[in-house]
């Protein structure tokens, strides 16, 4: 049976998705005045051009930095964020130590505050590590899948959080600040660059398939940024993966004329509104947004579809099995599936000039667990998710390398803190923000490398002079877009806002 649109493979219980229309039929019968506003642009640019279809917009369409500060070494990002805290210690950050002193009672040498009753014996890591690759990099057994592209990534050790509270440290992570009302690094990379495609947002969200992670929509959020900037919210796995870009079908009673009528009159209100409040750009930003929402109707659909992907590429991400459900537990294949489609959808935006995709695994929703917060059980709680994670991050990283993409495409791994080295209740770890770990790829990194090292129990960074912070990593993102950190700010209340705050240096040492 041929895959429905929008996606190669649907989770079970997942009905199809619409047959594709063409661009006048999809505009025409959208409906609720979408439709008619993009089908009056596309025919006033078509007239413009002799009849001929819209050429692509030029690079950078609506980009706050009309000059780029130097040369980039990459034009988009994907962030994958492990929602719920990732553990260094049994995925990427090997510590023999662990093993000599596991079971022992945990001395870390100072007084330590945990965020529960976390500071058990020594825990040493669930997995077995072996090195992968020319680099030699030790990997988690559950991460084996990225031992194939472990001379691609860059890992960074010696991360170092402000706050051991989820939604705290979450903000800090994708916002660059530990409380709400600020910009994301998607929504500022939007607002730097703009959009290389007119048709398609610049930032897009793939959160987990079972709902959002802690702080839901404010980790996108464009704050006092333009809202056309803040991440477009996209599920692939549901037959409608973009909500309300299409009308119900209980507007069949909506005709061509009426919506001509509707918009006619809608476009004098908005006019008389913009008139008297000339300094105020929320309705500006408004009409970007719908008239962005009707060119999504022709574009979305075809940049969500998977069933025209090739059979060996749906191979590469685990896509061509069907997973089935148990009730009390995550499905390892389950996970591969979701994350995996995610990733898959995510080269397809990239390859469409989406400049910002941030992919989610991990969600808020309580017990049983459904994210990497493993008090309990490292083991039942990161198998499933780690497995998924590796085998959709790796096949990205080669499929996007395939294609001539990743000297240009940069992607982040991250998560909000780490996991404590001692346990909690014999199998599980608490909250560690003062050690964790980050990997870049692609776009400008020196691959095969590892930078920042923890100490011998993963605690802290070796050199606690040293450490890296969110900060240092935002930094380096735009850098390596072309952007000096400290020249992309807002006025906002008396100061120049920034995404790194007053904080951040390149990590160079990073830089290939």
């Amino acid at each position: 049976m041929s895959p429905a649109p929008f996606s190669h493979q649907r989770l079970p219980g997942q009905p199809a998705s619409r047959p594709t229309l063409s661009r006048r039929e999809l505009l025409w019968q959208s409906g609720g005045g979408l439709g008619g506003i993009a089908l009056a642009s596309l025919l006033a640019e078509e007239q413009a051009r002799g009849g001929q279809a819209a050429a692509e917009p030029s690079p950078g369409a609506g980009a706050a930095v009309a000059r780029l500060h130097h040369p980039p070494r990459a034009k988009r990002v994907i962030q994958l964020f492990m929602a719920g805290a990732a553990s260094h210690l049994d995925l990427f950050d090997y510590k023999p130590e662990l093993i000599r002193l596991h079971g022992q009672e945990s001395d870390f040498g100072e007084p330590v505050e945990a965020f529960q009753n976390g500071l058990g014996p020594w825990l040493r890591p669930i997995w077995k590590f072996k090195p992968y690759g020319e680099c030699g990099k030790p990997l988690s057994e559950v991460v084996a899948p990225l031992g194939e592209v472990v001379d691609e990534i860059a890992f960074v050790h010696n991360m170092t959080g402000k706050t051991g509270v989820h939604s705290q440290a979450t903000l800090l992570q994708t916002t660059g600040f530990d409380r709400p009302g600020f910009p994301s690094a998607g929504a500022w990379t939007s607002y730097g660059l703009g959009s290389l495609n007119e048709n398609l947002p610049a930032f897009v969200v793939l959160p987990d398939h079972r709902g959002l992670a802690s702080n839901g929509t404010k980790n996108w959020d464009a704050a006092f940024l333009p809202s056309q900037h803040q991440g477009v919210t996209v599920y692939p796995d549901r037959e409608a993966p973009i909500a309300d870009l299409f009308p119900a079908a209980e507007g069949d009673f909506v005709t061509a004329a009426s919506d001509a009528d509707a918009q006619s009159l809608l476009a004098q209100l908005n006019g008389r509104h913009a008139a008297a409040r000339a300094d105020d750009g929320r309705l500006e930003a408004r009409i970007r947004s719908y008239e962005l929402a009707a060119r999504m109707q022709l574009a979305a659909p075809d940049a969500l579809d998977l069933s025209g992907e090739p059979q060996h590429i749906l191979k590469l991400y685990g896509l061509d099995a069907v997973p089935s459900q148990y009730p009390d537990q995550i499905n390892p294949l389950e996970e591969t599936v979701a994350f995996s489609q995610k990733c898959l959808v995510a080269r397809r935006l990239l390859e469409r000039g989406v400049r910002f995709v941030q992919i989610w695994s991990g969600n808020d929703n309580g017990f049983p667990r459904r994210n990497w917060d493993s008090h309990e059980d490292v083991e039942r709680d990161h198998g499933p998710l780690a497995i998924g994670m590796a085998r959709g991050a790796a096949a990205l990283i080669q499929d996007l390398r395939q294609r001539g993409m990743l000297d240009d495409t940069l992607i982040l791994w991250t998560t909000e803190f780490g996991r404590m080295p001692s346990s909690q209740g014999g199998r599980g770890r608490d909250h560690n923000p003062y050690a964790f770990t980050n990997w870049l790829a692609g776009g400008g990194i020196r691959g095969g490398t590892t930078y920042g090292p923890s100490d011998a129990w993963g605690y802290k960074p070796l050199d606690r002079n040293r450490p890296t912070r969110v900060y240092d990593i935002h930094a380096t993102v735009l850098h390596l877009l072309g952007i000096d950190h400290e020249r992309l700010t807002v006025r906002r209340g008396g100061i120049d806002r920034r995404l790194t705050d007053v904080h951040g240096h390149v990590l160079s040492e990073l830089i290939g």
